[in-house]
């Protein structure tokens, strides 16, 4: 994945809505980065090597987050992570909010749910209301893409 699709993918939460784009218009990289909202998600896939792959064709679902909610965790923690020798924690976590498949909410069952991750684990999906990803919540939901959907979350999903 190239840095600036993946992190624009991952960082695109609730604090600034994002228009839904056509699905013959721009990548999930080019949606994220026209955004502005994804810049930390952006660095950080640049940082672990995967700035290249949410260009690509295919279909994918990423639950972004912000700037925001990556403001949210403790102090230090983006710093060390984009440290070269944490590429593999980086990668892991950025790859723990990208789905192999689209997944737009409206195919989102009610209850509980299960969807396996890029990075090998699964997250833990609810539909009751709104979307909740694990302890998150989907702040913008289907905003589509040429090679996929984002939902925006409010946190940074983090790998067991």
């Amino acid at each position: 994945m190239n840095s600036r699709a993946l992190f624009a993918a991952l960082i695109v939460t609730g604090a600034i809505s994002v228009a839904p784009v056509a699905a013959n218009a721009s990548t999930i990289a080019e949606v994220a980065a026209g955004s502005g909202q994804f810049k930390t998600l952006l660095t950080a896939a640049k940082a672990a090597g995967l700035a290249g792959a949410l260009s690509k064709p295919g279909h994918y679902t990423v639950f972004a987050p912000t700037d925001a909610a990556f403001a949210k965790l403790p102090a230090g923690t983006v710093d060390a992570l984009l440290k070269p020798k944490n590429k593999h924690k980086l990668q892991a976590l950025l790859k723990y909010h990208v789905v192999a498949k689209k997944i737009e909410s409206k195919q989102i069952p009610a209850g509980r749910t299960h969807v396996a991750t890029l990075n090998g684990q699964s997250l833990s999906v609810r539909k009751h209301g709104g979307v909740r990803v694990n302890s998150s919540n989907v702040t913008t939901a289907d905003v589509k893409a040429s090679n996929g959907v984002i939902h925006v979350i409010d946190k940074v999903l983090i790998p067991r």
